[in-house]
C-alpha cells in the first residue's frame, strides 16, 4: 500500500522535475510546499480519475439509500462516518443528511467537491456548539433590549 502523500518543496519540483515526479511511484500524491502561498498537490491523472469515480459512486449510493427509504440505515451509519455528528439534535441529523445528499449530487455533477467540504465544515461547527453547553447558551440566548435600527441595504448598480 502506498502512503497518502509526501511533502516536497515547490522548488524541488522546479529544479528536479523528473526525480520529483518519480516519487509518485510510491505515494498517492505529492504535497508541494510553497512559502508565500497555499500548498499544491501533484498526482497522476489516473489516480485522480479513480478518486473521482469513488466519490461519484459514494454520492450515488447515498442518494439511492435515501430514495429507497433507507434513511434509518444512514442515520445509524452517520456517527461512524462523522463522529462529531453525535452532538447534533435528532432533527438536525435529518437536515444534515438531506443537505449532504443534495450537495453531493450537485458537487459530483459539477466535478467540484468544495461544496461538500464546506457543508461538512459548517455542520461540524454546529456540532461543536451543541457539544459545549456554555457556548450553546451564548449562541441561543435572546438578545436583551432593542438592537437599534437596521440600515436599508444599498442597491448594487
Amino acid at each position: 500500500m502506498t502512503a497518502a502523500y509526501e511533502d516536497v518543496s515547490f522548488s524541488e519540483l522546479l529544479h528536479h522535475p523528473a526525480a520529483t515526479a518519480r516519487k509518485l511511484d510510491g505515494v498517492r500524491a505529492l504535497r508541494l510546499r510553497r512559502r508565500d502561498a497555499g500548498d499544491l498537490a501533484l498526482m497522476r491523472v489516473d489516480r485522480m480519475e479513480q478518486d473521482a469515480s469513488v466519490v461519484d459512486f459514494t454520492s450515488r449510493l447515498l442518494v439511492g439509500l435515501v430514495r429507497t427509504d433507507n434513511i434509518e440505515a444512514l442515520r445509524q451509519a452517520l456517527p461512524e462516518a462523522l463522529p462529531w455528528s453525535t452532538f447534533l439534535p435528532a432533527e438536525d441529523m435529518d437536515t444534515l443528511l438531506a443537505e449532504l445528499v443534495a450537495t453531493a449530487r450537485g458537487a459530483v455533477a459539477l466535478d467540484n467537491l468544495a461544496p461538500i467540504a464546506l457543508l461538512l465544515t459548517q455542520w461540524r461547527h454546529s456540532a461543536e456548539i451543541y457539544a459545549d453547553p456554555a457556548l450553546l447558551a451564548v449562541v441561543t440566548r435572546e438578545p436583551e433590549g432593542d438592537l437599534g435600527p437596521v440600515p436599508v441595504p444599498q442597491a448594487d448598480e
